[in-house]
């Protein structure tokens, strides 16, 4: 699978920026949190920089090494060494990880919590990795804040989280907060060349472009559209909107910029008998309006072809998709949100037949 052959193996090699421009300034200083938390959706690299960092404090030809053969001021995991290979592999025993969505209990945390008495056995570190720790029941995380509060020298925790909202004050205010975020387009974009360049794809970068655009903002999601096409051996744009179940936000703009309401109900119709994604569909043309917003506005040059709609249309269009976006939840066809509003917005605007 390209998600995980292509997983960053160093804090250089990782995919979003801002944690890594985040992580290597930590690890650069002279102290060491002994707690972190990393905050982002699925699919932002959390887990996969866990591990780097756990290789990193207990890589043996580093900055974190006394023995350095090298003697090394790096911070970077040399991915060379045996501490390194074995994290690689997941059989190191000073990195214990724990999905809490599935052991989320005060026994399960407890058991956890009496590994950090043991001091480490090949590094210099016991680092504890625990994924989606929202999920921790109310019982684990006081059992856990204690051990937060005193933690072992020789112990650092990694917290993973989709749902910061659900962790306690108390945890939070105990790690050192990492954001993920969304992942960046241009960053996904990057990992899509860079994957397609080892793997020798020939893709142009429109078709790149719109796999990156419709990942979900997830380093994970567009890594694995992409070897999918890849088996499928699908390389024009046609082919791959009708892989995502997509079709051009241009098309529909064009009908909308002409403001015929009957155009609009039709090219719904056929797009939802296509088993066209309503939600990707909106997003689509919520980014085109943006984009014309900042281009109106002097603020971002004209890459796309200027639409022939006003400011006050614009604004007026967004704020109906973006209900319509929020109603997708709730509706008994999928088509209607996206239906109601159009019919709104030409009703705000004046319509042609």
């Amino acid at each position: 699978m390209f998600y995980l052959k292509y997983r960053p193996k160093t804090i250089s090699e990782i995919d979003n920026l801002q944690a890594k421009d985040t992580i290597g300034k930590i690890l650069s200083s002279s102290t060491l949190p002994h707690a972190f938390l990393f905050v982002g959706q699925k699919g932002t690299g959390k887990t996969s920089t866990a591990r780097i960092l756990a290789k990193a404090v207990n890589c043996l030809d580093n900055k974190f090494s006394s023995n350095s053969p090298s003697k090394s001021k790096s911070y970077e995991p040399c991915n060379k060494c045996a501490n390194c290979k074995s994290i690689g592999l997941s059989s190191f025993t000073d990195v214990i990880e724990m999905d809490a969505a599935s052991n989320r209990g005060i026994e399960e945390i407890k058991s956890l919590i009496r590994e950090t008495s043991f001091l480490p056995m090949s590094g210099g570190y016991r680092v504890f990795i625990i994924d989606e720790a929202h999920m921790i029941t109310n019982e684990g995380f006081n059992a856990l804040l204690k051990t937060l509060e005193e933690p072992p020298k020789s112990a650092i925790f990694i917290l993973a989280t989709t749902n910061l909202e659900k962790l306690p004050k108390t945890i939070i205010s105990r790690c050192l907060k990492i954001n993920f975020g969304k992942a960046n387009r241009t960053d996904i974009l990057s990992m899509l060349k860079r994957i397609s360049k080892n793997e020798n794809i020939d893709l142009k970068d429109d078709l790149l472009k719109l796999i990156a655009n419709h990942s979900e903002n997830s380093f994970r999601d567009a890594a694995k559209i992409l070897e999918e096409i890849t088996l499928q051996k699908i390389k024009t744009i046609e082919d791959v909107e009708k892989f995502l179940g997509i079709r051009g936000r241009n098309d529909l703009l064009e009908i909308i910029e002409k403001k015929e309401l009957k155009k609009t109900l039709v090219w719904i119709n056929e797009f939802s008998k296509n088993g066209g994604d309503f939600k990707n569909l909106i997003e689509d043309i919520l980014d085109q309006l943006h984009s014309q917003l900042l281009i109106k506005n002097k603020i971002l040059e004209n890459e796309d072809k200027e639409i022939n709609l006003t400011l006050n249309e614009i604004s007026a269009l967004m704020k109906l998709l973006i209900e319509a976006y929020q109603n997708l939840r709730n509706t008994p066809i999928d088509s209607l949100p996206v239906e109601i509003a159009l019919i709104e917005f030409y009703n705000e605007v004046g319509q042609k037949n």
